[in-house]
């Protein structure tokens, strides 16, 4: 699901989705691809809806058709949408957002679906159940949907739900029957924040992993959650791995030093190798059970006997990563952390057992990581506004977290207006319907058909 391990401070298990466009063979902009009866549709069925439907899409104001093909028979579009970069003042200036359309039958339901950064296309565990069609979104600001100049005031969570808003009525001109929305971790996220400032567009919201940092000054769930998750024995072993790295600095950073030469990696924006360590390494925990599993515990290596390189290795292909400028600027996750930095929130951690081993006790936090032009200060009033309104208004709303996912430590609390949360068992952050207890994958199953008029 990812190229690397991703910091904690980013909900990274979605963020590699990638702005590939997976499963196609992107055709130039006005042509018609060669069309064989392949998968579930036929020639002449699937020709005849790809005109149509092409049609239509050239009919909506501001949407431009980039390319056209087939994916599983049916026909495939890759789309721009011309968005203001200020929802509140359009005089501003334009961007052009980058959309993908899968289109079924324009009777079926529609999944609209973000990764929460590039635009991510892979086909969503409800658009199968459904047998919907789907739009993927790129996050504003995220890879190619941005302006030439950007401010970076614009990147907040209102201004992308009122990007999504603009796809869905540009959309519904076509596709009438009921809207979904789906995403996980920042993708779930974002679709959050979509119905809470725009409840008419869909129908219902299916959100992932779906982190809720409502109060940032707070993070008990998350101090729990390392307290309790896993058995003692492996957290044991977990923390003395952790400690271990940096009680060894002097010998471990001169390894971490040539991995990153290897990969061509600096430290500007973190200021030195030596603090990117220290990062890396407190965020070796988390990102072990992000990706991995409690089935990963007995490989953890005995802190107390492992040589250095057996240490470091282990800790490489277990949760260590680099995290350099390419990764955390502008063009990489940058807009990512700027977004926890001014709203999102992010984890700030005790690291009790750390204590006197670290060297920068403020380094923990998303501003650390970014270019000066890109740090700014904290905002939680919009947050907070959106917790509380899940809570108390929401509706139609269904919550998936696994119970080993650190991200699923801090949740949404669904409303009692026809909405509910389920958790997987001894799942990370990779959360599904599917792997839920059969009883409730039956009974997830069963209300999205019937929020789908199935």
């Amino acid at each position: 699901m990812r190229h690397k391990l991703l910091p904690a401070l980013l909900c990274a298990g979605i963020v590699t989705a990638t702005s590939v466009l997976t499963g196609t063979a992107a055709v130039a902009a006005g042509t018609t691809p060669a069309v064989s009866g392949t998968g579930t549709g036929t020639g002449s069925v699937a020709t005849a809806a790809a005109t149509d439907v092409r049609e239509q899409l050239d009919r909506i104001p501001g949407l431009t058709v980039v390319s056209q093909t087939l994916k599983e028979g049916f026909p495939y579009y890759t789309l721009s949408l011309t968005q203001p970069v200020d929802h509140r003042n359009p005089a501003r200036g334009t961007f052009q957002q980058r959309l993908t359309l899968w289109h079924k039958a324009a009777t079926a339901p529609m999944v609209l679906y973000t990764g929460g950064y590039s635009l991510a296309t892979s086909t969503r565990e409800i658009t199968t159940l459904l047998g919907a069609n789907q739009v993927s979104v790129e996050h504003r600001y995220f890879s190619e949907s941005r302006p030439a100049t950007v401010d970076w005031r614009d990147l907040n969570v209102w201004q992308e739900a009122s990007d999504e808003h603009a796809v869905v009525e540009a959309l519904k001109t076509i596709y009438t029957a009921k809207w979904f929305g789906t995403g996980a971790s920042k993708g779930g996220m974002t679709q959050v924040y979509h119905e809470r400032f725009y409840p008419d567009d869909l129908d219902a919201v299916v959100a992932y992993v779906a982190p809720n940092d409502a109060d940032n000054k707070d993070d008990s769930g998350y101090e729990k959650f390392f307290r309790t998750v896993g058995t003692p024995e492996c957290r044991a072993a977990l923390n003395a791995v952790q400690r271990e790295m940096l009680v060894r600095r002097d010998r471990m950073l001169p390894r971490f030093e040539a991995s990153a030469q290897e990969q061509g990696l600096t430290f500007e924006y973190l200021g030195s190798a030596d603090r990117a360590f220290e990062f890396s390494v407190l965020d070796q925990v988390w990102n072990f059970w992000q990706s991995g599993t409690y089935t990963d515990c007995p490989d953890i290596p005995d802190a107390r006997t492992a040589g250095d390189g057996e240490l470091y290795a282990w800790s490489l292909a277990h949760g260590l990563s680099i995290y350099s400028d390419d990764g955390a600027g502008a063009e990489g996750s940058g807009p990512y952390y700027r977004q926890a930095a001014a709203q999102l929130g992010w984890a700030d951690l005790k690291f009790k057992h750390l204590r006197d081993v670290r060297n920068y006790p403020d380094i923990y936090q998303p501003n650390s990581v970014l270019p000066a032009d890109m740090r700014t200060r904290y905002e939680g009033r919009t947050i907070k506004g959106v917790d509380r309104w899940v809570t108390r208004r929401g509706e139609r709303m269904m919550f998936v977290y696994g119970q080993n996912d650190p991200w699923s430590a801090e949740r949404f609390k669904p409303s009692k207006h026809d909405s509910m949360l389920f958790e997987a068992p001894n799942t990370n952050h990779g959360a599904l319907i599917s792997k839920l207890k059969p009883a409730d994958r039956a009974k997830a199953e069963a209300t999205l058909k019937r929020w789908a008029g199935m």
